[in-house]
């Protein structure tokens, strides 16, 4: 593939809600670009962007596809992007390297609830944008009441440039507004201009009067002559259109159907003619290594290199594959690179522009371009890659945070090792996949996005790694404390015959403030216990703690004093003192009136005002406390502490209550002590399970 200069070169992504069509649309984009023979279908899992066998088994999009196609004498680096909240973290990152966005809306569904969070998190970027109505051929299929719900949400800059030609089974063409011309499509997805359909004409009279509206609107020149009655000549109204569109002020609206293969150049013209390039970058922003210190470079192929990692790929036969956008300099093969993220260099081998599986070997990858890398050892998704002797540090990925959690256990003993490795291979993937040992309640915790997130993780290993595993909600890590003080008498006195073992020792507890940990203090006198045996107590006591009294969760927050005991000049020994602390801890407990404590945690809510009532209503039935509530850019949100155990499937619940239009957040604020008709519930199978 020939070199572009970056005004040639489009950074575009394909987002919207899951079964809108973006896929089906890049197929057809690559069909009509001549660079596949055939279309592909999801549903028969042919697809160039859907090439991985998690996605042809459910039909779905999982990760960010680059899918690289010429254009009219341009480059086009189309990502298609996963629909499904559970892998918004590939949105998260193509959000990062692209310069322009097509929504893709299904004119049957209308705009749904990704859409609309996608739309706000390309807001925070100020992209450019185009919205894109599809299966405009499916039965109960709209382009007004989807215009009609754009409008609702994003006000007057959405503007419609075409009209359907027909709607559902009678589709079969759209209405240029701009050129005033109309494009019929035959069976072969070839169009043919014709005429406006007469019967069109008033409303294509009223559409572009519309988009002369929004064209006066994008240009104060045009908006005074067109308050003053004057007529705009079409070349004004034209420029001042892809002005509007290219700086983000006016987003037009297109419609087609991808699997029809009707409209879809029109698209791509769109895409090549009023989407910026890279170069609508002047400078590139970044910091020193280590410091806080701004580095600015000119975004161009003759400046220093800075590019970014956006999302790499672990494959245990071809190795990891590291896909990237060069922001300025330019990546060369057989170089030799810098990552100040990690203070490594690494080896640059070939380099390649990707289209789905494939990749198409090039000799450098020049500012404004993606590409892509094989073999990186130290290199992951957000780190930087640039010269060593001009680092630079460009602003990393903002991932969302985790928000479902599983334990996991491989299902053949002697996995563990295997099972780590996996584990590590599948986190560096994909930076919203989480792995972590928890050793309060000793158990590994994977955490990700939602159910499908974390199915497709386990699956995906097993392919992979060749390791299977059992997964189930994690533990909740309680702990133990107790009431009142207490005194006890451990005793251990053992003859075998020789040595024997003997120790006794007397310890009082006392409740401390929650938090305070553990104390142990020696008030021994006399040498009623000898010195050197006071720490083997303390581990004694210490080992008992662990291990808990009511359901085998550690003992918190009080102060044990060892005060009395004795020993044997001859028997005595360190084991002795280990098992009599041990022994007057539990004895101790039986009298302090132990009680279970619970983990509560602070959660942020994230919800539009229609459903407050019922997300507060759920936090209630969870033995939640609401803090408080406020409005935040158009949302409510809401503070509330809900104990841990009720927020293992809090995401699943969410996503049901709000339709999938709620967010949350939660960290960990404190304990608190468990209600008592719970409490024996958890002791109750806590001592069934030691049982088993």
């Amino acid at each position: 593939m020939d070199r572009y200069d970056m005004e040639k070169i489009r950074n575009v992504a394909f987002f919207g809600h899951g079964d809108s069509g973006k896929t089906s649309l890049a197929e057809a984009m690559l069909f009509n670009a001549n660079i596949i023979k055939r279309m592909g279908r999801v549903d028969e899992g042919n697809t160039t962007s859907d090439f991985e066998p998690d996605e042809q088994k459910r039909g779905i999009s999982v990760k960010a596809t680059p899918l690289v196609l010429e254009w009219k004498g341009y480059k086009i680096n189309l990502l298609d992007t996963p629909g499904f909240a559970d892998f918004i973290g590939e949105v998260t990152s193509t959000l990062r390297v692209i310069d322009g966005a097509v929504f893709v809306i299904s004119a049957v569904a209308g705009v749904e609830v990704q859409t609309e969070l996608i739309w706000k998190m390309a807001d925070g970027y100020g992209y450019p944008r185009i919205v894109f109505i599809n299966k405009m051929d499916r039965e109960n299929a709209s382009f007004q009441r989807c215009l009609d719900g754009l409008e609702q949400l994003y006000g007057s800059r959405v503007v419609p440039f075409q009209l359907p030609i027909g709607e559902e089974h009678d589709f079969r063409g759209v209405v240029d507004l701009i050129a005033a011309k109309a494009y019929i499509y035959g069976e072969d997805g070839k169009a043919q201009e014709e005429d406006i359909p007469e019967e069109m004409s008033e409303q294509v009279q009223a559409a572009r009067d519309k988009v002369i509206e929004g064209a006066a609107e994008a240009n104060d020149d045009l908006m005074d002559k067109y308050l003053e009655g004057e007529e705009l000549a079409e070349d004004e109204v034209l420029s001042a259109l892809l002005n509007g569109v290219s700086e983000g002020t006016i987003v037009p609206v297109l419609c087609g159907s991808a699997t029809h293969n009707i409209a879809i150049e029109l698209l791509a013209n769109a895409m090549v003619n009023s989407l910026p390039s890279p170069a609508r970058l002047e400078e590139i922003l970044g910091t020193k290594k280590g410091s806080d210190e701004e580095i600015a470079f000119k975004a161009r192929d003759d400046s220093p290199l800075a590019a970014l990692v956006f999302s790499t790929i672990s494959d245990p036969y071809v190795g990891k594959l590291t896909y990237f956008r060069v922001f300025s300099g330019t990546l060369t093969a057989d170089s030799t690179i810098y990552n100040p993220n990690r203070d490594k260099e690494e080896r640059i081998g070939q380099v390649f522009i990707v289209r789905g599986k494939n990749q198409i070997t090039v000799r450098e990858i020049p500012a404004g371009d993606i590409g892509g890398v094989a073999k990186l050892t130290e290199t992951t998704t957000g780190d930087t890659l640039c010269d060593k002797d001009k680092p630079i540090v460009l602003p990393t990925i903002k991932f969302p945070e985790p928000i479902m959690s599983l334990a996991v256990e491989p299902k053949t003993k002697g996995d563990e090792d295997k099972l780590s490795v996996a584990l590590s291979r599948l986190s560096d993937e994909d930076p919203t996949f989480n792995v972590r040992r928890d050793t309060e309640v000793k158990q590994t915790i994977i955490s990700g996005m939602g159910e499908a997130h974390l199915d497709i993780m386990m699956e995906r290993m097993s392919r992979k790694f060749g390791v299977n595993v059992n997964t189930e909600l994690p533990r909740v890590p309680y702990k133990e404390t107790i009431h009142k003080s207490a005194r006890a008498e451990g005793k251990h006195k053992k003859q075998t015959g020789g040595h024997g073992q003997f120790g006794i020792a007397w310890v009082e507890l006392e409740p401390l403030e929650r938090g305070a940990g553990f104390e142990f203090v020696d008030k021994i006198v006399g040498g009623v216990i000898p010195r050197q045996f006071i720490p083997s107590v303390e581990k004694g006591v210490r080992k008992a703690m662990e291990e808990g009294f009511l359901a085998g969760y550690p003992v918190v927050d009080f102060r044990a004093k060892v005060y009395d005991g004795k020993y044997h000049p001859v028997d005595s020994s360190d084991i002795s003192f280990q098992i009599a602390g041990s022994l007057a801890l539990r004895n101790a407990m039986d009298e302090a009136d132990p009680y279970l404590l619970e983990p509560i945690m602070d959660v942020e809510i994230l919800v539009p005002e229609a459903y407050m009532g019922d997300v507060i209503g759920d936090l209630n039935a969870k033995r939640g406390r609401i803090l408080g509530m406020e409005s935040e850019g158009g949302l409510q949100l809401v503070r509330a502490q809900v104990p841990m155990a009720e927020m293992l499937r809090y995401s699943i619940d969410l996503r049901s209550t709000t339709g999938g239009r709620g967010t949350f957040s939660m960290s960990l604020s404190h304990y608190e002590e468990v209600p008592s008709h719970i409490s024996s519930k958890i002791i109750a199978a806590a001592k069934e399970e030691k049982k088993d």
